[in-house]
């Protein structure tokens, strides 16, 4: 893409680095600040983005829109990052679906204890948000191979 050049992504925004324009991500995080970064950034590099507030919402938005990756936050109230993993596991639509654990757990041993619960990986906060998109792209490319 030449340097100035602007485009219109899937989510209607203006946006000069539109790389995904179909990929739509699902963030769910009971924090608003940390979803509208990760929005913020997520859409200035092309994807669409849809939010939920806590994990049965999450659970919704995630029948509504079919995300082909999830961002899900661990320690949420209503429904918990866990239990909500365990839903959309057992949804036979959304069981496939990339589902990345967002965490301020930083213990040892938390990583393996959340993959062996079936994430198919971990983002500890706070998030190196400048990362973020590449990360993005690396899972959704393990997703397609």
């Amino acid at each position: 893409m030449t340097a100035g050049f602007f485009h219109f992504c899937a989510t209607g925004r203006i946006n000069k680095k539109c790389e995904a324009m179909s990929e739509k991500l699902l963030i769910v995080d009971d924090t608003e600040m940390n979803r509208r970064l990760f929005r913020d950034v997520l859409e200035y590099h092309g994807y669409e983005v849809v939010e939920a507030a806590d994990g049965a919402q999450g659970l919704e938005m995630a029948k509504i829109h079919n995300p082909v990756l999830v961002l899900l936050d661990i320690q949420m109230p209503v429904m918990d990052g866990f239990d909500t993993l365990a839903a959309l596991r057992k949804d036979p639509f959304l069981k496939g679906v990339k589902v990345i654990a967002l965490t301020s757990f930083a213990m040892r041993g938390d990583r393996e204890r959340i993959l062996a619960a079936g994430f198919d990986d971990y983002l500890s906060k706070p998030v190196a948000i400048l990362e973020l998109p590449g990360k993005v792209r690396e899972w959704l490319k393990s997703r397609e191979g």
